[in-house]
């Protein structure tokens, strides 16, 4: 396949990801009663961030659970 053919399924595909995602959260907002602005914010600006922070939280904690049982 040329370079250019690559690329163009790669937008493609970008695009039809992005839609996707679009028409879920248009969705849930028209699930809950919200707005698309209400449920991005939740989703993006809650959510994702609290995942983040106790993932990291998370291995942090097995981190020095491991570290405790190897010096033993």
């Amino acid at each position: 396949m040329k370079f250019s053919e690559v690329m163009k399924q790669l937008v493609e595909s970008g695009i039809y990801v992005y839609i996707y995602c679009t028409d879920f959260i248009i969705n849930l907002a028209n699930l809950f009663n919200l707005s698309y602005y209400e449920v991005n914010f939740i989703i993006f600006c809650v959510l994702y961030p609290l995942a983040l922070i106790s993932s990291f939280l998370i291995y942090v904690r097995i981190v020095v659970r491991f570290r405790k049982k190897k010096s033993r």
